[in-house]
């Protein structure tokens, strides 16, 4: 079933364990953050599950077609995942940060909302494993 490359496999495979992770969030979530809204919980829910899907579909570029550079899984994952959790922290960053100052206290060098950029990488590259594993990578995904 997974012997050929295919990029559904990759977008299949990144959104179920998006989702995965997006439901790990979503239970968790008023353990860390009581006041979060169920608005805020699913919103986490379809956050990862669209990050899943976005780090499937870059599986087809393992070659920069600028710079001539080959892209493993591991590095486009990591970067993808980080940048979209980057980006999710600018846009959570007034609902997040009082709640990481009192997890980890004020002063306190983790106490930052930018922690979620490091969360992303390394969900990213579980995710870019997991469907490289089961998809393949490359030109050949896109089929012919």
């Amino acid at each position: 079933m997974f012997g050929n490359p295919s990029l559904v496999t990759r977008i299949a495979v990144g959104k179920l364990a998006g989702f995965l992770f997006g439901l790990v969030g979503f239970f968790m979530l008023p353990s860390f953050m009581p006041e979060a809204s169920m608005m805020f919980r699913i919103a986490i829910l379809l956050w990862y599950t669209s990050v899943g899907a976005i780090i499937g579909v870059f599986g087809v570029f393992s070659y920069h077609p600028i710079l001539h550079l080959p892209m493993p899984w591991w590095f486009r994952s990591v970067i993808v995942g980080g940048w979209m959790n980057f980006l999710l922290t600018l846009f959570i960053y007034d609902t997040v940060a009082p709640v990481m100052a009192a997890a980890f206290g004020e002063g306190s060098m983790f106490n930052t909302p930018y922690f979620l950029v490091l969360e992303g990488a390394i969900i990213g590259l579980v995710i870019g494993f997991l469907a490289t594993h089961f998809g393949g990578e490359g030109k050949e995904t896109a089929g012919k």
